[in-house]
């Protein structure tokens, strides 16, 4: 099955991009550089008719399960188990030989909410990016250590309460995007600069995206892979499953770095 959706391109501009996170010092105040909104085709995975498999396009959906009742506790209760959830699914589905789970956000699509799903089609991680988070994380000399093996970095999000009616992940399958599409975009916070690739259109790019995911449900995949894998285009889409439900879509994504 497929449906539409819209989502935020970015534009190729003669100047460097970026967003500022936090800007004026105000918690969820972000600046964002210029977006060419698109509507596009979405094929729904759910069905059984297409299909994503981790090491074919990056990305992978699974029913998993998670001892944790409420994401949205202080997270001290929680991310011990969660971490350790993370890490044993992610060794058994990409064969890492090891997993460090180092960062969780929550999303509500809530004007109020303090972090808010990402309207604009990306990957995390520039390679500049995740060469300096990798340092971030282990310090200079292990991440020399790891560089002189393969490494990534996955993303793995979760819908929190509900099945996602509204704001679905959506992806671009890698082998349908061009080199030349991507554009690397600065990430400004008060007390640090990142680095993330935005995506320009192009019609030849393939979405697909799973509906109604629910809770015990999840996606993972690759925003950065040291032995030059193509990273995963993602945003969440426009689309209103059914407009008769009106639960707040609420997710949680968390990062970690895989060693192979």
């Amino acid at each position: 099955m497929s449906s539409t959706g819209t989502v935020n391109y970015h534009v190729h501009k003669p100047g460097r991009q970026a967003f500022e996170i936090d800007a004026g010092g105000i918690v969820g105040n972000v600046i964002s550089p210029e977006f060419s909104a698109a509507e596009v085709e979405l094929t729904d995975l759910r069905g059984g008719l297409a299909s994503a498999e981790f090491e074919r396009d990056g990305f992978a959906f699974l029913t998993l399960p998670s001892a944790v009742g409420d994401f949205e506790a202080d997270a001290t209760v929680w991310t011990a188990t969660y971490d350790r959830e993370l890490k044993d699914m992610l060794r058994r589905e990409t064969g890492a030989r090891e997993v460090i789970v180092f960062d969780h956000t929550v999303r509500v699509d809530d004007p109020e909410a303090t972090r808010r799903p990402a309207r604009h089609v990306h990957s995390d991680y520039s390679p500049d990016g995740a060469e300096q988070r990798l340092v971030d994380i282990l310090g200079t000399e292990t991440a020399a250590e790891w560089s002189k093996g393969r490494y990534a970095f996955v993303n793995v999000w979760r819908p929190v309460g509900d099945a996602i009616n509204s704001a679905p992940l959506g992806f671009v399958r890698p082998s349908t995007v061009k080199d030349e599409d991507w554009i690397e975009i600065d990430l400004i916070y008060p007390d640090r600069r990142g680095r993330i690739m935005g995506l320009a259109a192009d019609e030849g790019q393939e979405w697909v995206y799973l509906s109604r995911m629910r809770p015990d449900e999840v996606v993972y995949f690759n925003i950065y892979d040291s032995s030059g894998r193509p990273p995963v285009g993602h945003s969440a889409i426009d689309l209103v499953e059914d407009p008769s439900v009106t639960t707040v879509r609420r997710s949680i994504e968390s990062r970690a770095l895989v060693r192979f």
